[in-house]
């Protein structure tokens, strides 16, 4: 059975930090390239953060490049996003999905396996 769980989240004031987790089951995870994306209320969800299977390439929203980084732990089935310098605009509830191509896209039409989300409120 497949399943993904995002965890992390909180309330944290503007310029603090947030680490959040994604641990997968039911797929070979260390097979497939991951994503970071969220939602604020009322509008679409967008595109964070990439990682491929190894770790070894990244690719960052503009919103967020400089601020946030994605890793990954193969042998704990684990990608992390670390936030920090966290801005109001960050609020949000952020989920994790598995990229379906391999390749970086961050159309989130191309990854699947989304957990329930973790909400980040940044408060000014």
């Amino acid at each position: 059975q497949v399943q993904t769980v995002e965890s992390g989240g909180g309330v944290v004031q503007a310029g603090g930090s947030l680490r959040l987790s994604c641990t997968v089951s039911g797929f070979v995870f260390r097979n497939y390239a991951m994503g970071w994306f969220r939602q604020a209320p009322g509008k679409e969800r967008t595109f964070v953060a990439y990682i491929d299977w190894s770790g070894q390439t990244t690719h960052y929203a503009d919103s967020v490049k400089g601020r946030f980084t994605i890793s990954r732990d193969n042998a704990k089935n684990t990608v992390y996003l670390q936030m920090n310098s966290l801005k109001p605009e960050d609020t949000a509830v952020y989920y994790c999905g598995r990229n379906r191509r391999g390749s970086y896209v961050s159309n989130s039409d191309i990854y699947d396996r989304w957990g329930q989300g973790t909400q980040v409120t940044v408060s000014s």
